[in-house]
């Protein structure tokens, strides 16, 4: 490593190089309130194979403070990174990566015109362009309800930032921020303190860098400009970002042609706790825009930036997928820009979901499986990881329902419902789970629980029970996956009209009073009038937001209140759907004598 000095007017730049001279060159630039020494371990990790630069920026670190605690506007910034380039020979373009504020100056370089044609492609981590953020929550307001609580979201998410703009005010915050760096980032981020970060200089770094907020997130400071830029991006959005939404850290789509998503499982100082992984995507996206070919991963991440196109290039498996709500959310993954995995029992049903997403102009692959059968998923697993990749998506949507008193339920009935809608949900969960973890990068899991999980019915108990311990199966694999920044959902919807209702079985009666209760039911949930592509847009919410239980109609959600709040009054409400189920079997008993 070379260790140098850079002048930038007044400022004096502490720089380190690594490397050999005549390779690509990668300049790491940091956030605040850190230090290139941030990027040590990405540094040695390229630093075989790619000329690696990195820098303390003005007020940080080694580097020099502006007389003007204000002096830190991105014109001087990119006065400073020009400096830089021009300091250690940077003859060709080079390659930049940003995190955080470091981020924001990338945009800034790639964007603007004063560094046009000296950068050869941008990696951003966790800070967007404000041009981008601007047209984000613009689009946003204008959308709806939703986009409006997105808004606020990210708004309680940035908080911080009218506090360290304010005089005084600002200056203790950052002298708080200081004292509890380091065990923030080992409680949070699961980084641990080591020489080097945080940095010995800590304190004045955290004082010196209120400037850039204060000097460029002022009112009227925002630069002019749609934010287009010719320059291929790669965007690496940490999916457990505290400071900004996914939604937002994704702005950058529809005004960079060439854009790459990655997403990773870790929180916003993702380059210390995965460097091994942002070091090996910088290293792959730099080798293919020097020219080298773009492998099966880059691609994924190229459709992944297509805007409209939420779900680019993943890969989802879909469970239950010939009809219903599976069907539903294989049709809408697919037009989400995802390439889908449709399974079912019925190979023949399964196909024909295919054949229409395929006539959509959508990607989609079948294959016939029964989730009660442990080998045969395992084989199903096996086929999916060999053929298209590890899952980004694994949706376990396979639900039988068996109605009638548990006392009239038999060991074949519980057993049939029990291996369905438990058991086959925990070996889509595991098998695929463990895929996710093996891989080391973002995934999600949705398994389809339902409102019966927290209403207690006489009249479904073995359906209930089995959904109550979906819902609880989900609930811990979500804890369970957490530390691999990997989520889990289960969405409950209430009584939606399916397929699934014309085979419900009524136990205890007979043939001809079962098929006409079944029938009765089916006309009841029909006229209701709640389709399965409702729910199926619940799930792809589910994912994109990371929800952990996704409540999908009303009456799901006054159930979910209700047995919360007086479950006793959950009960006396199951009482009276009871009493009237028994008034419509009597009926119905009569009728067929």
């Amino acid at each position: 490593m070379r260790n140098q000095r850079v002048r930038s007017g007044e400022i004096e730049l502490s720089v380190r190089v690594r490397g050999e001279d005549g390779r690509p060159a990668v300049v790491l630039v940091h956030g605040y309130p850190d230090t290139g020494a941030m990027w040590d371990e990405v540094a040695e990790r390229l630093a075989g194979q790619i000329r690696v630069v990195v820098y303390d920026v003005r007020g940080a670190g080694a580097s020099s403070d502006p007389s003007d605690p204000l002096d830190y506007g991105l014109d001087a910034l990119m006065g400073d990174l020009e400096a830089v380039l021009d300091g250690v020979g940077a003859d060709a373009p080079v390659h930049l990566v940003g995190h955080d504020w470091g981020s924001v100056q990338g945009w800034e370089a790639v964007i603007g015109d004063r560094l046009r044609g000296r950068i050869a492609s941008f990696t951003s981590i966790s800070g967007p362009d404000r041009r981008h953020m601007a047209r984000w929550t613009r689009d946003a307001v204008r959308s709806g309800p939703r986009g409006v609580a997105e808004v606020l979201g990210q708004a309680r998410r940035s908080v911080y930032m009218p506090v360290f703009m304010a005089p005084r005010v600002g200056e203790a915050a950052a002298r708080v921020l200081a004292a509890g760096f380091g065990r923030a980032m080992r409680l949070r981020e699961g980084a641990d303190p080591r020489p080097g970060h945080p940095a010995e200089t800590l304190p004045s770094d955290a004082r010196n860098g209120l400037g850039l907020y204060r000097a460029n997130m002022r009112r009227g400071s925002a630069p002019a400009g749609d934010g287009r830029t010719d320059v291929p991006v790669q965007l690496i959005v940490p999916v457990k970002d505290r400071y900004g939404s996914q939604s937002l850290l994704l702005s950058a789509r529809g005004a960079v042609p060439r854009l790459y998503v990655r997403r990773a499982p870790a929180g916003h100082w993702v380059a210390r706790s995965h460097p091994h992984l942002i070091a090996r995507w910088i290293s792959e996206f730099v080798e293919h825009i020097e020219g080298g070919p773009e492998t099966p991963a880059l691609a994924h991440a190229r459709a992944a930036g297509q805007p409209g196109k939420d779900f680019g290039g993943d890969l989802v498996v879909i469970t239950g997928a010939g009809s219903g709500i599976g069907r539903a959310t294989a049709h809408a993954f697919a037009a989400a820009g995802a390439r889908v995995v449709v399974a079912d029992i019925d190979e023949g049903t399964a196909k024909h979901t295919v054949d229409e997403i395929e006539a959509a102009g959508g990607e989609a692959h079948v294959y016939g499986v029964d989730v009660a059968d442990a080998e045969g998923m395992e084989r199903f697993a096996e086929y999916v990881r060999d053929t298209f990749g590890v899952p980004d998506i694994v949706v376990n949507n396979v639900g039988v329902a068996v109605a009638g008193s548990l006392l009239d339920t038999s060991e074949e009935e519980w057993a049939r419902i029990r291996s369905i809608n438990l058991d086959g949900m925990y070996r889509g969960s595991r098998l695929f789970g463990r895929q996710m973890v093996e891989r080391g990068e973002w995934g999600h899991i949705v398994n389809i629980a339902s409102m019966a999980a927290f209403m207690p019915s006489p009249d479904l108990p073995a359906y209930s029970a089995t959904k109550a311990a979906v819902l609880q199966l989900t609930e811990c694999l979500r804890l369970d996956l957490d530390r691999y920044g990997i989520g889990a959902s289960a969405v409950c919807p209430g009584a939606i009209d399916t397929p699934m209702i014309g085979r419900t079985r009524f136990a205890g009666l007979p043939p001809s009073v079962d098929s006409e209760l079944r029938d009765r039911l089916g006309r009841a949930i029909e006229r209701r009038g709640y389709p399965p592509e409702k729910v199926a847009q619940a799930v792809l919410r589910a994912v994109r937001q990371d929800t952990p239980v996704a409540l999908v109609t009303v009456e799901a959600r006054f159930a979910r209140a209700l047995s919360r709040v007086s479950p006793s009054a959950n009960r006396a409400l199951a009482g009276l759907a009871r009493r009237a189920g028994d008034r419509l079997r009597t009926n119905v008993e009569r009728l067929h004598g």
